[in-house]
């Protein structure tokens, strides 16, 4: 097959698939992780049962793809967040605001089941362990720098943030996030 043919083909793919992920979210944050069957999100998705099935096995495949793409395009938002701002100090701030947000923001979505389900897999923790490594390089050039504190190892201070950012998650407002980055930021200075 032409080079051409290859590309369209593979880039319909990826069309129906994200189509699958995102028609499949959706239905799970309206009707529940329990009650979504693969007839609805064939019909939602507008793809026979036959079609859906050569994707997926099943929701929860489905679900932890959806995921995936979800921590992928966080990851990478933090990265580009990081990497836009300026010295060791603006950059950390800017991590931990976005994060902060991010946290903020994903509160309440989604049922316990759901929350559980999907934070039960190994991505999850993949991704915290990425996270807590970008904190901790950004410490750890910020100390030496002598903009934050060296007394107290980088891999520790980054586990300290992680854990006090989380909080957002129980904040009830994005304005409140930010606050507390702001709050957290004093305790990592010299």
């Amino acid at each position: 097959m032409p080079r051409l043919w290859n590309e369209t083909i593979e880039a319909h793919r990826r069309d129906v698939r994200d189509a699958i992920l995102n028609h499949t979210s959706a239905l799970v944050a309206e009707h529940g992780l329990r009650s979504v069957t693969m007839s609805q999100i064939a019909e939602k998705t507008g793809i026979g049962r036959a079609t859906l099935y050569k994707y997926f096995p099943d929701v929860e495949t489905i679900l932890l793809a959806w995921h995936e793409r979800q921590i992928a395009t966080h990851l990478e938002h933090l990265a580009g967040v990081r990497d836009r701002a300026g010295d060791a100090e603006s950059r950390l701030r800017a991590v931990l605001e976005a994060y902060a947000l991010i946290t903020q923001r994903s509160r309440g979505h989604g049922d316990n089941a759901l929350v559980s389900f999907l934070h039960r897999d190994e991505q999850v923790a993949q991704a915290q362990r990425q996270l807590h490594d970008m904190i901790r390089d950004l410490l750890a050039e910020g100390a030496r720098a002598g903009a934050f504190r060296n007394d107290v190892a980088p891999e520790e201070l980054a586990t300290f943030c992680l854990h006090a950012v989380s909080a957002a998650g129980e904040l009830p407002s994005e304005d409140a996030a930010r606050r507390l980055v702001t709050v957290i930021l004093p305790g990592l200075l010299t």
